[in-house]
């Protein structure tokens, strides 16, 4: 087998392929049409998110046998092309998705506790007890969208902080377990008093949380995003968080980010919308790493070297 490795990653990824015989390429810095024109010398590929898997980019890689993507999910993948012409897909949600709960948990605690802000305000010396007083999350009610790895993997963080009831919506039937009870969009939406998303991008999640999505929700409530930045509408986001129907929202994926998840703008222009989230106190912030730890960036590559062993050997 001879693999190409397009991303840096773990160096465990390295050694253990070479220990099971495989011949390892790496080549970080040339561009895809210059990847092109080599693919068909290659059995494997591994690559993050460095540019996208196209049925030009496959139709030249004849030889393809599998494709590691060091990360949750394979947007930039043609996933069905790839499968139709037998290449084996091996994504690693299971190496990352305790760091997404972990960062998902953070990030709401942050808000209800206003920690960004008393932080803020206390390096200025300003000492504003009440205006920092805080929220328990003893007795919400979590609703959680997408209950596949990272969900569950938030639902069990919960477990020890005594909510009144974790619920999930999922497309797929069945997905409920001991941590969370799974219901239809009306009483997730009538329920739900913390929203955390946990879906992968895809035609029926991108702009899935919009205007006509907010309006629905009972009470006003609070919302994490740690899956994908598409997921939200950000325009329909600000005006929810000015009228006071979303209370607050932990981000740690955008609308504005480049499909390489490296970059955020295409240009430099920051959109209006971005202006007012980076100004809102009731907004935390983060660069898309959430499932990028020191732990899971070992676990990602180990779960994908056991795939294609496990497929391969």
């Amino acid at each position: 087998m001879q693999v190409l490795h397009v991303d840096i990653n773990h160096p465990l990824l390295l050694e253990q392929f070479a220990a099971l015989g495989f011949q390892n390429d790496e080549d970080y810095t040339t561009s895809k049409a210059a990847i092109e024109t080599k693919i068909h010398n290659y059995d494997g590929l591994i690559i993050r998110s460095r540019f996208t898997i196209d049925r030009a980019f496959l139709d030249k890689a004849t030889n393809l046998k599998f494709i590691g993507r060091l990360g949750a999910g394979l947007e930039n993948i043609d996933i069905k092309y790839a499968r139709s012409k037998g290449i084996y897909l091996a994504a690693a949600p299971e190496g990352n998705r305790n760091a997404v709960g972990e960062h998902a948990l953070g990030m709401l605690l942050s808000l209800f506790n206003n920690l960004n802000k008393a932080d803020a305000e206390v390096r200025r010396g300003k000492w504003d007890r009440e205006g920092n007083r805080g929220l328990e999350l003893e007795g919400k009610v979590v609703g959680i969208v997408g209950y596949g790895n990272m969900g569950k993997a938030f639902a069990k963080k919960l477990k020890g902080f005594d909510v009144g009831e974790v619920i999930c919506y999922d497309i797929k039937g069945g997905v409920e377990d001991e941590n969370a009870r799974q219901v239809g969009i009306m009483e997730l939406q009538q329920r739900t008093e913390v929203l955390s998303l946990h879906v992968p991008q895809t035609e029926l999640t991108v702009g899935m949380v919009d205007s006509e999505f907010i309006t629905k929700f009972h009470n006003p409530f609070w919302i994490i995003n740690t899956a994908r930045g598409k997921c939200i509408k950000t325009e329909d986001l600000v005006e929810a968080l000015k009228s006071g129907k979303i209370l607050g929202a932990g981000l740690d994926v955008l609308e504005y980010e480049k499909s390489s998840f490296e970059n955020m703008f295409t240009d430099n222009e920051l959109p209006e919308a971005f202006q007012y989230l980076i100004k809102a106190d009731n907004v935390i912030l983060s660069p898309h790493v959430a499932g990028w730890t020191v732990e899971s960036k070992e676990k990602l590559a180990q779960t994908v070297v056991d795939k294609i062993r496990a497929k391969f050997c």
